[in-house]
């Protein structure tokens, strides 16, 4: 299947999320809360493009089953992932409308920006491939972090682990990675190639997603003055 050769080409870049330590200060507890504080208000912003992709996936798809897929997950991500980021935020002490007003950081930016562009130019597959890495890689963080004695229960961080562990999200994940192999199948080996591409560099920016976040970096490194939230 197509995903397993993604899954291959991906695979060295995905076992580094496992090691960061932001993942495994998720795993163990002992991630520093202003860490995960910047990572939700950026994820959140996140969240919202992805939302905007899903809506173009929609007005792409070439059968109303794929529309429909589409419509699930922009529904799903809107009242549920982004939910879960709300919730987070008010244990936090950020309000939803600091969490909806914050500032974007460069690697948001570019990851986002990046993603919408390959959506806006592409077909349904494109689409796919903009958010497969995303989707699923939490999913794979999550059932991994979960395999962890007492990682599921942490006070804070156990209902994160638990949201992408969740038989729910899985089921996501496999009927993204269907609609994948499915968009793929039959397509010419350049096409392929392309979604590969799109699907390796959607995968870095998640690695320098994490790392952004534990640094709380507005800005790739440089002088200070980059990094000042304006």
């Amino acid at each position: 299947m197509f995903t397993d050769r993604l899954y291959d080409r991906a695979k060295p870049i995905w076992d580094e999320y496992l090691e960061h330590p932001f993942v495994k200060g998720i795993g163990d507890g002992s991630l520093d809360l202003e860490k995960f504080k910047f990572f939700m208000e950026q994820d959140y912003l996140y969240l919202v493009d992805y939302c905007r992709v899903f809506a173009l996936g929609s007005g792409k798809a070439q059968s109303l089953e794929t529309m429909t897929f589409f419509a699930e997950m922009l529904h799903s991500t809107l009242t549920e992932e982004m939910e879960l980021h709300r919730k987070y935020a008010g244990r936090l002490g950020i309000s939803k409308e600091e969490l909806e007003h914050a500032k974007p950081s460069a690697t948001l930016l570019a990851y986002t920006s990046y993603m919408l562009n390959k959506a806006q130019q592409g077909a349904e597959a494109e689409v796919v491939a903009c958010v497969l890495a995303c989707t699923w890689s939490y999913n794979v963080i999550g059932l991994e972090l979960a395999e962890k004695n007492g990682a599921s229960e942490h006070e804070f961080y156990g209902d994160w682990i638990k949201m992408y562990a969740s038989d729910e999200f899985t089921e996501l994940a496999e009927n993204m990675k269907d609609l994948m192999n499915r968009l793929a199948d039959n397509k010419p080996e350049r096409e392929k190639v392309h979604l590969e591409e799109i699907f390796l560099h959607t995968s870095k920016f998640e690695y320098l997603f994490w790392e952004m976040a534990y640094k709380q970096k507005m800005w790739m490194e440089g002088p200070h003055f980059l990094n000042t939230k304006v």
